[in-house]
């Protein structure tokens, strides 16, 4: 029979009590006894995403305790604050997106730098997160068991030996068998106990990631899967159990590392749902900073973290596993983000690594490719709409002005970071490569107006707001007071009100094409035509448009 766990607690405050009833005043409650609990501590990274290299602009600062923004990240002052942070009792830990939307000192040799730093590091395992599948599960089972690229060969560090570190994706499960894709779970023994580790990666998976990355896969429910992989552990006889899920939840703005400043989403949900034979719930995806704690479906006390993102925080968790019961104490469950400062000397050896990796993709990534008279932001203006996703816009259509396209449009998570001026405005391909990671595919398809209004009522959903970036000649106006569905209204193209029963060719990226974050509406399009990848695109813009100046914000109007 499987003991109910949760007395725990209310045995040992129980025992306490009477224990110091019958002892003399100050006695030790009798959970302290020498040699009942060991210590363990966890080290926990999350949504690296390849950013070896200090990440720079608004990417590269971090908010810290005392509410300052302060420069962070970077793979040599990751590895000198994760030997500090290192006892003998630790284990370390990733909760997803280590690879994938990465720089091109790490994406132009399909991560392998990047997951080898995780492995020099000391990363035991990771839950998989939505951009470990951008390039499929082949590619990734490559990642993880070895083995050259088979279109691009080696890297220049010789065969790829593989991950050190488990990836875990219990709720990734082939499509054909319903059998996991991955391994589901992983036990690892550390000071005379064992710690049972399940991952789970966001369920939107595929409404994220583009069709051929998630081919023959689906992604199960995330507390459904998690519950399935804490029945194998408890059969195993670990309760000491800890839940690493790329998903996670919003905050309020300007939270602090140890705020719990979220508002409740998919990531509480899943937090609160889980087995309460789970003990604690790291968490991603949302590139949030927050330490809360919930309440299990039994009402105990249950962590739920996330260490924001591109290695500005390290999640540092420390807790006692009672050695008798096999299950961490809830009540010593103590956890803390720290920020990764730059104030501290580098490490020496990692220094030495990404520098030589730079080195290596030095000749792709300095080549001029334009200029720009000012930094092109990702800001936006009460609309929605930035100067950087505008001259995307642009790149786009004209990319495929050849294949009939009239007016494109890019959705603001491909835009990764934005271009600053620097070196009298001169834009390489490693900066385009930063704004444009993805290697999407720009394409065109046929809507009707009515479509064009349905595709631009679906800015909103129950998920939040996505505002399309509108090229040139696509002009609208949103009103955020009236309710989702009925809010865009004065839809132009090229200066002519659109008629919905009229068709339109409308460019986009083979990621919003194939109905990804929610646009559903492109899915209807008829006569689909690809063009070149979107990196290229940008790239010959820039050849042919330089200087490039910030466009006016005028193409969506209203709030």
């Amino acid at each position: 029979m499987i003991r109910p766990r949760l007395t725990l607690a209310a045995v040992t405050a129980a025992v306490a009590v009477t224990a110091l009833a019958a002892q003399p005043a100050g006695a030790a409650p009798s959970h302290h006894h020498h040699g009942r609990t060991v210590p363990v501590r966890l080290l926990a990274l999350n949504d690296f995403h390849g950013n070896l290299e200090p990440p720079v602009g608004n990417s590269g600062n971090a908010i810290d305790d005392n509410g300052n923004t302060v420069p962070a990240g970077g793979a040599a002052y990751i590895a000198t604050h994760m030997k500090r942070l290192t006892d003998r009792n630790t284990l370390k830990v990733a909760q997803g997106d280590l690879i994938g939307a990465s720089p091109l000192i790490s994406a132009a040799y399909h991560d392998e730098p990047s997951v080898e730093f995780m492995g020099n590091i000391g990363l035991t395992a990771s839950a998989v997160g939505n951009h470990e599948f951008d390039e499929g599960l082949n590619e990734l089972l490559r990642i993880q068991n070895g083995g050259c690229h088979p279109v691009d060969g080696c890297s220049p560090a010789g065969p790829w030996k593989g991950a050190k570190f488990d990836y875990l994706g219990a709720n990734v499960l082939k499509e054909k068998t319903n059998k996991p894709a991955i391994k589901p779970w992983t036990i690892r023994k550390i000071n005379g106990v064992r710690i049972g580790f399940i991952g789970v990666v966001t369920k939107t998976t595929p409404g994220i990631v583009t069709a051929d990355g998630v081919k023959g896969l689906k992604f199960d429910d995330e507390v459904a899967s998690a519950n399935r992989s804490a029945r194998e552990l408890r059969k195993r006889g670990v309760h000491a159990m800890v839940l690493l899920v790329h998903e996670g939840d919003q905050v309020v703005k300007g939270s602090k590392p140890n705020d719990c400043g979220v508002v409740p989403d998919a990531g509480t949900r899943i937090a609160t749902q889980a087995d309460p034979d789970i003990d604690m719930v790291l968490s991603g995806h949302t590139h949030q900073q927050y330490i809360c704690t919930v309440k299990d479906p039994n009402g105990q006390p249950r962590l739920f973290s996330s260490g924001s993102s591109f290695g500005r925080i390290i999640s540092q968790v420390d807790f006692q596993v009672d050695r008798r019961h096999d299950d961490i104490v809830r009540t010593s469950v103590k956890a803390v983000n720290h920020v990764v400062t730059r104030d501290v000397p580098p490490d020496p050896d990692t220094e030495k690594f990404v520098e030589t990796w730079k080195e290596r993709v030095a000749p792709v990534a300095n080549k001029k490719i334009g200029t720009i008279t000012a930094d092109l932001k990702r800001d936006p203006s009460p609309s929605g709409e930035t100067p950087l996703g505008d001259v995307i816009a642009d790149a786009q259509l004209e990319a495929v002005k050849d294949k009939g396209a009239q007016v494109a449009v890019t959705n603001p998570g491909g835009v990764r970071t934005e271009l600053v001026y620097k070196d009298g405005g001169t834009v390489t391909y490693g900066d385009a490569f930063a704004v444009q990671p993805f290697s999407n595919v720009t394409g065109v398809t046929t809507l009707t107006g009515k479509q064009v209004d349905d595709l631009l009522e679906q800015q909103w959903t129950s998920a939040g707001e996505k505002i399309l970036q509108p090229s040139s000649g696509l002009h609208f106006t949103i009103d955020r007071s009236k309710a989702i569905g009925d809010r865009v209204s004065n839809i132009t193209i090229d200066g002519k009100a659109v008629d919905p029963a009229a068709s339109y060719r409308i460019a986009a990226n083979n990621f919003l094409l194939g109905g990804g974050d929610g646009f559903t509406t492109f899915t209807q399009g008829k006569d689909q035509v690809l063009g070149p990848i979107d990196l290229d695109a940008l790239v010959s813009y820039f050849g042919s448009h330089s200087p490039i100046a910030p466009p006016a914000l005028d193409r969506i109007s209203g709030k």
